[in-house]
């Protein structure tokens, strides 16, 4: 039986190193997609001004679909060999997350409503330009 208990941590283990690096996978695919789009930005000075807010937006994104599977290898850890210590760097992700996670849809809600009214704007100047004889 201890044979079986150690060869499952061995097991779960393995995934959790499998977990965090496809986080690290994601954030560095991520950091060179918003590189490349930064520097097409610097090339291209035209570029409208919410190009920039959407690099950053879209980087907050993939950095917390990153966070959480750091949080999920954290977890399945804690779960087979918990201790104090990795309880609180539990927490400390946990509430990190959260708070990342918080901000950026505030971000996003932002940027969303700013969105909406550059529209309702764009079509309100359409009508009236319409009704001028």
């Amino acid at each position: 039986m201890d044979q079986f208990v150690t060869e499952a941590k061995n097991f779960i283990d393995y995934i959790s190193r499998g977990v965090e690096l496809a986080a690290a996978l994601v954030i560095a695919v991520a950091s060179a997609e918003a590189i490349i789009k930064v520097l097409l930005l610097l090339v291209r000075r035209g570029s409208p001004p919410e190009a920039k807010n959407e690099i950053r937006l879209t980087l907050g994104r993939w950095l917390a679909i990153a966070l959480e599977f750091e949080l999920a290898a954290d977890i399945l850890r804690t779960a087979v060999t918990p201790t104090w210590t990795d309880i609180e760097q539990l927490a400390a992700i946990a509430a990190l997350r959260t708070a990342l996670n918080y901000f950026l849809a505030k971000d996003i809600e932002k940027e969303a409503s700013a969105d909406q009214r550059r529209a309702e704007r764009a079509m309100t100047s359409a009508s009236v330009t319409r009704q001028e004889p």
